[in-house]
């Protein structure tokens, strides 16, 4: 099942590891589909920070995937592998990919499609994936979140931090999140955060204490680390959570273990994108089932920022660089 294909593409390549200006739009032969892949032709793709990490060269993509970076993207099927269940030329997907996002043509495993929700366009698909499945796996499979439960967000304005307020919200907990500004934390607050901290101008631990009354929260997502651990240790309730997913803040810490077993307190973290497709697929059906229906009746949304055309993705990166944005920056074709 094909459309027409041209053999060559355009592609943002990593020229060397560097800034920004490192990411040239180059000719490159368009990939083919395996039997269990199909072929998509991109309207957008998401830039998120892991694709700042692979441009410096401090993120290398897993074997087997391009080197062009881009984890999500969302357009047409114009061609499906021999085993491609359920998808054909045609139809309209976003999709979870290992790489080669930032394209006119990215090949996706055919299990990482989803459907673009009713209503959404192209940008708006593409702005579901990453931070979809990064919060669906992290927020409520390992952190176990449930209805009535307590819940810090660490970047609530981020593209991960407004998709963890607003699912969050969405399944019954009392949501907090932290934010670098008085305009992010009112963002947060839109999106149905009960109170977002300005972490410049407070102590995100006295605040929790108070807004807690001293019970602390059961469940924290961090993707600061460094200093940010012991902070967070003292934010959580008993049988409280942490789920670590970056470290901006770096990866190493002192840490004192005592509070971790007087309140038996969880630590855990996980990466996406090195994950098997068949992982990445139990996500995607999760997300189907549970949290497409929320985006079809505009109970929750992706928040896009801004979107740059395909050859400026130096700009976009530029953009993510400066953290001045809330919530997605999108790539057009």
């Amino acid at each position: 099942m094909t459309t027409a294909v041209p053999p060559e593409m355009i592609a943002i390549e990593i020229t060397a590891p560097g800034g920004p200006e490192v990411l040239k739009p180059v000719t490159v032969a368009t990939p083919r589909p395996g039997a269990e892949d199909v072929l998509v032709k991109v309207a957008a793709a998401g830039v998120n920070r892991p694709d700042v990490m692979q441009r410096k060269g401090m993120y290398p993509p897993p074997p087997g995937a391009p080197d062009t970076p881009g984890l999500e993207i969302a357009g047409e099927v114009v061609a499906a592998g021999a085993k491609a269940a359920g998808l054909g030329a045609g139809d309209r997907v976003c999709a979870l990919v290992a790489g080669g996002g930032y394209a006119e043509y990215c090949v996706a495993p055919a299990a990482l499609c989803l459907p673009w929700p009713d209503g959404m366009d192209a940008v708006q698909a593409a702005a579901l994936p990453e931070t979809f499945f990064t919060v669906w796996t992290n927020v409520f499979d390992r952190g176990r979140l449930c209805d009535g439960e307590r819940f810090l967000v660490h970047g609530g304005s981020s593209g991960i931090g407004t998709t963890a307020i607003q699912l969050a919200k969405a399944f019954g907990a009392t949501v907090y999140a932290t934010a670098g500004s008085a305009e992010k934390c009112a963002a947060c607050e839109n999106l149905g955060a009960d109170a977002a901290i300005n972490y410049r101008d407070e102590d995100f631990v006295e605040r929790i204490d108070k807004l807690t009354d001293g019970r602390g929260v059961d469940l924290i997502l961090d993707m600061v680390a460094g200093d940010y651990l012991p902070r967070n240790l003292k934010c959580l309730a008993t049988e409280g959570r942490l789920v670590q997913i970056a470290l901006q803040n770096g990866p190493k810490v002192e840490m004192n273990l005592l509070p971790v077993m007087l309140k038996r307190l969880t630590i855990t973290g996980s990466t996406l994108r090195p994950r098997s497709v068949a992982e990445k697929a139990q996500i995607a059906r999760s997300l189907r089932d549970k949290v497409w229906p929320l985006l079809s009746a505009g109970k929750v949304k992706p928040v896009i920022h801004e979107t740059f055309p395909l050859a400026r993705a130096c700009d976009a990166h530029v953009l993510m660089e400066s953290s001045r944005h809330i919530g997605k920056i999108l790539l057009t074709t």
